[in-house]
């Protein structure tokens, strides 16, 4: 009895069925506009519904990602340590190298103390410096430049090195009470006396009020790679030798331009060094040499 009774429900439900399946499209249409229509008809209402929907369906889908993100957590475990093993070996073989260094330089070290002593080396001043925070550039003489918040007070002086970041930003020009000037090494008045590395051949870096100054007065048999370092050179007391300046990014032959190193435009603070030299407006130069900002 139970057997008949089943195969008759199966052969009622059956039309049932292929006719749910034939309009599951349509159905499902008319539902999604009725849930429109009753979502602008009262907004309250689905959103209510959408938040408990939600809720309930929160804890189903986080369960459902646990296991997901344990298997992503375990994939990405075994990299790490597939990794790690080739960045043991390359941290090895980078410290041999530096300990081959280190002892070359050790002895490189030695070997000078003991010319300096043959040649009575005297040796350089200690530099000081004093950090300033850069506020505007309210206009002047100069075009590319900036003003700091260091003056006479805090023992700032023309002449002194800008220094920001990697390498050299300019000098200082005027000197007020509590601000001081720094001339950006792009200015079309700033020359500085430079030396390509490794070459060694000596040059003047001019400014021209671009983002990129250019090498002036070198030799016609000089061609610079691009990518060369370029420092200063030390030459009329200015700077001292060895400040970073930037690097060779253009070889032309109407010009050769410099990428400096610093940006202005995104310096915030900027350190004002005294070096102890007396050339170019010199660190003991008059306060009001090249006039005050008070």
């Amino acid at each position: 009895m139970k057997t008949r009774a089943t195969g008759s429900v199966v052969r009622l439900a059956a039309p049932l069925r292929a006719l749910a399946q034939r309009f599951s499209f349509l159905l499902l249409v008319f539902a999604a506009i009725a849930l429109m229509m009753v979502g602008k008809v009262d907004t309250v209402l689905v959103d209510g519904l959408r938040v408990r929907v939600t809720d309930a369906f929160a804890p189903i889908l986080d369960a459902i990602s646990r296991p997901a993100a344990t298997a992503a957590h375990f994939v990405e475990s075994l990299h790490e340590i597939v990794n790690l093993r080739g960045e043991n070996e390359r941290l090895r073989q980078e410290n041999a190298a530096l300990l081959q260094w280190q002892q070359a330089a050790q002895r490189l070290d030695a070997e000078n103390r003991s010319l300096r002593s043959l040649l009575n080396y005297k040796p350089e001043l200690a530099a000081s410096y004093i950090t300033a925070r850069v506020v505007a550039d309210p206009g002047g003489a100069f075009v590319r430049t900036v003003v700091v918040t260091a003056g006479r007070r805090d023992g700032v002086r023309p002449g002194q090195a800008a220094v920001s970041g990697r390498g050299l930003m300019g000098r200082v020009v005027q000197a007020g009470e509590w601000s001081s000037r720094v001339l950006l090494i792009t200015d079309l008045n700033s020359r500085i006396p430079v030396v390509i590395e490794p070459s060694r051949q000596r040059a003047v870096m001019g400014g021209d009020n671009s983002g990129t100054p250019r090498l002036l007065y070198l030799p016609g048999d000089t061609a610079p790679a691009v990518g060369d370092r370029v420092v200063t050179s030390g030459h009329g007391g200015m700077f001292p030798p060895g400040l970073p300046v930037g690097l060779v990014a253009e070889v032309g032959e109407s010009a050769i331009r410099v990428q400096p190193f610093v940006d202005p435009g995104r310096v915030e603070h900027v350190q004002l060094v005294n070096f102890g030299l007396s050339g170019g407006l010199g660190a003991n130069a008059p306060a009001d040499a090249a006039g005050g900002l008070n």
